[in-house]
């Protein structure tokens, strides 16, 4: 049986709840509450009528079954404050009050649930997506330079506090495809779409832009700003400007001053720093990309010694380089990322890339946690729109100890950037904060999603083998070591410590031991 509620579908036969075209992992336990409460929704179900039905009558705290009814109300997008899908009934119990369909139909297996993108509700806020910025110009080459006006206007709107601004990885996800605004505001759950495109010739640029309203998809505004292109920063700012206005007029003055920060007042630098990032951005997976991306940042700094981002994202490739297995960790490289993370951070004090990249860097590779979450705060203060700042904050709460914190700051870091190509990072920061909570079942779930975004992502993997090792699955924590070993051939328990960091030691004796009993040797 299918039931079909909202956005939402909930197919007891494959035990999977789907929403839109993702899977939502739930545990085997809050699976079958929810589908108690469904299946018995023209009545109210007292705690007694969920424990026989759930627990098979045993004993079960006030706590434990408040847990598992939060757990299913996330799930399904409700809380219970909004009690908009379960309804609490005091000192009667529960009922499920949506509005359900229920259809044995296979035709809508596909096509309903797996063939369309989840839609977002819209934020409270002003929301607003930047699209990638056509290249004009009559050299293709120069695509990595509109890609980076787009980027740099989105850092530049991200730090306005009145705005809710979809990162760079979700929203590039549209270049090259024609889309219609109306399509794109579902998906990404925003109100405004930027469009634009930069023409480059000579010693001049050309910047326009207009503003669609994505529920109408009217034209809001629309203009164009030329000039030379040492000039290229002030054009940004006139954009990000006549942006905020048309869609935030009350944003105050000292936010529209803070917003202006130039990166660098060398333009070969920043254009050496634009490079890397386009490299940045292909590092998944690729040696080469990292190496890439290194050069090209050092090479920024050595042009303009005092271009903070370029020092913190320099320091972040050797991080990345980690998180893959490619870092060797001798003292040379350790002590480089330490000069790199002191250089972004005594010039970026108010630069939000250069503390959160060099504050995740001085987490995983330094070693020093406390500073690098401090860094990482400072950043969030100064862009609380910047997504990667929340995803890098949510693995150093992980290897502090602080898992349940951690979840939420992946959760707002999937929201910012729903469609980035880097959600299996995500996905697994959060599997790994459900293991460390004990909730081996959730924790499964979500190291499945992420394999589903990188199936070769060694972390998932990891995780997805210890999780469903403790979980008592050995069947499937084998699978996962079977294909780690394959991706990490020298991996070994052993090594554990020195590749994934804890300030606990029985987080890390526990992480150790699900690994073993999955099989990975000693």
């Amino acid at each position: 049986m299918r039931y079909l509620f909202e956005e939402y579908a909930f197919d007891t036969e494959r035990r999977e709840l789907h929403r839109g075209a993702n899977v939502v992992p739930v545990a085997p336990q809050v699976f079958d509450l929810l589908d108690y409460l469904i299946r018995n929704r023209e009545r109210v179900v007292s705690k007694d009528d969920l424990i026989n039905a759930i627990w098979s009558g045993r004993s079960v705290s006030e706590a434990a079954l408040t847990t598992r009814l939060n757990a299913v109300r996330t799930a399904i997008g409700d809380s219970g404050e909004e009690q908009r899908l379960i309804k609490t009934l005091p000192r009667k119990g529960f009922r499920f009050v949506g509005t359900v369909r229920e259809t044995t139909d296979e035709a809508i297996d596909d096509a309903a649930v797996q063939g369309q993108a989840p839609d977002l509700s819209l934020p409270e806020k002003a929301s607003v997506a930047v699209l990638p910025f056509i290249n004009l110009s009559s050299d293709p080459e120069q695509d990595y330079f509109a890609d980076g006006m787009a980027e740099d206007i989105i850092t530049a709107l991200s730090r306005f506090k009145a705005l809710f601004v979809i990162a760079r990885n979700s929203s590039f996800t549209y270049k090259g495809r024609a889309v219609d605004a109306k399509q794109i505001g579902r998906e990404l759950g925003v109100r405004y779409i930027l469009e634009g495109s930069v023409r480059k010739a000579l010693d001049r640029i050309r910047i326009t832009g207009q503003l669609v309203d994505a529920a109408t998809g009217a034209h809001l505004w629309a203009d164009r700003f030329e000039g030379e292109l040492g000039n290229v920063f002030d054009l940004q700012d006139q954009v990000t400007e006549s942006v905020v206005g048309a869609i935030a007029p009350t944003v105050e003055k000292a936010e529209i001053e803070r917003a202006k920060r130039k990166p660098t007042e060398s333009l070969d630098a920043y254009t050496a720093y634009l490079r890397g990032l386009a490299r940045h951005y292909q590092i998944d997976n690729s040696r080469q990309a990292i190496e890439d991306a290194l050069r090209l940042f050092n090479t920024a700094t050595q042009l303009d010694p005092n271009f903070a981002a370029a020092y913190g994202r320099a320091a972040s490739c050797y991080a990345y380089s980690k998180g893959i297995g490619w870092f060797s960790g001798t003292a040379e490289e350790i002590d480089e990322v330490t000069r790199l993370v002191k250089r972004a951070v005594e010039l970026g004090k108010d630069d939000a890339i250069a503390l959160s990249a060099s504050g995740w860097a001085c987490a995983y590779i330094v070693g020093d946690f406390e500073q690098g979450a401090a860094l990482i705060d400072r950043a969030l203060l100064l862009n609380v729109n910047l997504a990667e700042a929340w995803h890098f904050s949510g693995w150093v709460k992980n290897w502090l100890g602080e898992p349940v914190p951690a979840v939420k700051c992946f959760a707002r870091a999937m929201r910012l950037n729903p469609l980035d190509s880097r959600m299996a990072g995500m996905r697994t920061g959060t599997a790994y904060a459900h293991f460390l909570l004990g909730r081996y079942d959730e924790a499964a779930s979500w190291a499945a999603l992420a394999l589903q975004y990188n199936p070769e992502f060694p972390a998932g993997l990891r995780v997805a083998a210890a999780s469903n090792a403790m979980a008592g699955r050995m069947e499937q924590a084998r699978k996962a070591i079977a294909r780690l070993r394959r991706v990490h051939p020298t991996l070994r328990v052993s090594i554990i410590r020195h590749l994934v960091p804890h300030r606990r030691t029985e987080d890390l004796a526990r992480y150790e031991e699900g690994l073993r009993k999955a099989g990975l040797p000693e």
